[in-house]
C-alpha cells in the first residue's frame, strides 16, 4: 500500500509542476485528500480494534465510541406519574461507583411491613442492575429512570439502582465487584442514610436486573452464598443471624452456553472480560459451569427468571432454571415466559399490556406471590 501511494503521489507532483493553474490546484487537492486518507488509515484514533455494533466501537488508541445508552436524566424530587422520589448517592468515590435510590410515596406502599419500634412502614430493599451488554447504559439513563420509578411504585420497594463500571475500560469482574460494594454500602448505611434509616427493612433484600444486570444479580447472589457458607462475613456485616436475601429476579438475563454460544458471542464475551474467562465459565454459563453443591449455596429461597419468546438467549435462560431446580437447592425457581417479544421488551413501552403483566409478575414476586 505504501509503494502504490508513493507512485500516485509522484504522479500528482509531476502534474502540479507541468499543468495549468486549474489542473495544478486540482492535483494539489488530490495530494491533500490522499494524504488525509493515508493518515486516517494509520491513525490509531480511527483504526478499529473491536466493532461491537450496535453498542460501541473501540479504536486501537483505546478510545471508545459508544453508539447508544449515553443519555442521562437527573433524579427527581417527585415523579408526577408514579409519585416516586429519587436521589443519587456516591457508593465509592475512589472507583466512581454511584447509585440512584427510589422511594415510593406512602400511598403506594401497601406491601410494606410495619416496624415494631414505631409502627411505621418499612419497605423491602431491591438492588437493581441495569442491562447493556456490560458496555453501555447507565442507572441514570432515561429508560432505567422510568422503569425504576414504575417498579418502586408497583412493588412498594426502596430501589437502589447501581451505576456499575462498564467494559472495556473496566472489564469484568469490575461490575461484579461494584455489585458487592453496593450491597455492602446498603448494609453499612442502613442507619446512616436518611431514606434507608427511615424507610428500609434491610432484613428483606431482593436482587434484580435485566440482561447483563441479570447476570450481575445472579453472580452477586452466588458470592453472598459463598461468603455465608465459608466466611460468615456477610451475616456478620448485617448483624443478623438469618439470611437477608429474600429473592433474586433475573429478567432476560445474559447467559451463554459454552461452545454453543457461537463465535460472535464468544468474541463479545472475551471483549467484555478482557479474555479472562471463557464462555464455559460459571460467570456466564452457570447452567453448565456450576457444580450442584455450588447451586445449593444460593442464599435466596426464591428465584424468578423471565424469558422473552424471541430472545436469542432464551435457551440458556431456560437451562439456568433447569439447573437450579435439579441441583438440590431447597428453594423455588419460577420461569415466566412472554411469547412473541424480543430481548428486554418491557423496558421500551411500560404501558403495553405485556410489559404491564411483566411488571405485575415482578411486583408479585417481591411481595411473596408466585
Amino acid at each position: 500500500m505504501a509503494a502504490s501511494f508513493v507512485v500516485v503521489l509522484l504522479g500528482v507532483v509531476v502534474a502540479v509542476l507541468c499543468a495549468s493553474p486549474v489542473v495544478a490546484r486540482e492535483a494539489q487537492n488530490a495530494v491533500e485528500s490522499a494524504s488525509a486518507f493515508r493518515s486516517r488509515a494509520t491513525d490509531p484514533n480511527t483504526e478499529v480494534k473491536f466493532d461491537f455494533t450496535p453498542f460501541l466501537i473501540q479504536y486501537k488508541s483505546g478510545r471508545v465510541q459508544r453508539l447508544m445508552g449515553t443519555s442521562v436524566v437527573p433524579a427527581t424530587s417527585l415523579d408526577p406519574r408514579t409519585g416516586v422520589s429519587s436521589r443519587d448517592v456516591v457508593v465509592d468515590a475512589a472507583t466512581g461507583l454511584a447509585a440512584r435510590l427510589y422511594l415510593p410515596s406512602t400511598s403506594s406502599t401497601h406491601h410494606a411491613h410495619r416496624n415494631g419500634k414505631g409502627g411505621g412502614k418499612r419497605l423491602p430493599v431491591l438492588l437493581y442492575f441495569h442491562g447493556g451488554a456490560f458496555v453501555v447504559e447507565s442507572a441514570f439513563g432515561p429508560a432505567y429512570h422510568g422503569y425504576l420509578n414504575a417498579l418502586a411504585a408497583s412493588a412498594g420497594v426502596l430501589a437502589v439502582s447501581v451505576n456499575y463500571r462498564l467494559a472495556p475500560e473496566h472489564p469484568l469482574p469490575a461490575a461484579y465487584d461494584d455489585a458487592w460494594a453496593a450491597m455492602q454500602w446498603v448494609l453499612r448505611n442502613a442507619r446512616a442514610d436518611p431514606w434507608l434509616a427511615n424507610h428500609a427493612d434491610v432484613s428483606r433484600v431482593f436482587l434484580a436486573g435485566d440482561s447483563a444486570g441479570g447476570n450481575i444479580a445472579h453472580n452477586l447472589a452466588m458470592r453472598v452464598g459463598e461468603q455465608q457458607q465459608h466466611h460468615h462475613q456477610f451475616l456478620l456485616s448485617t448483624g443478623s443471624s438469618t439470611n437477608i436475601i429474600k429473592g433474586v429476579a433475573l429478567l432476560d438475563p445474559y447467559f451463554l452456553g459454552g461452545n454453543s454460544a457461537g463465535p460472535a458471542a464468544a468474541r463479545a464475551w472475551g471483549f467484555i472480560c478482557a479474555g479472562r474467562y471463557g464462555t464455559g465459565h460459571p460467570f456466564v454459563n452457570p447452567a453448565a459451569g456450576l457444580p450442584r453443591a455450588a447451586w445449593r449455596t444460593m442464599p435466596a429461597p426464591r428465584v424468578l427468571v423471565t424469558v422473552s419468546g424471541r430472545d436469542g438467549l432464551g435457551p440458556w435462560q431456560r437451562a439456568y432454571v433447569d439447573a437450579v431446580r435439579a441441583s438440590g437447592w431447597p428453594g423455588t425457581a419460577r420461569l415466566y415466559v412472554t411469547p412473541g417479544e424480543g430481548h428486554c421488551f418491557f423496558l421500551s413501552n411500560l404501558q403495553s399490556p405485556k410489559a404491564a403483566m411483566h411488571m405485575a409478575t415482578l411486583a408479585a414476586f417481591v411481595n411473596g406471590g408466585s
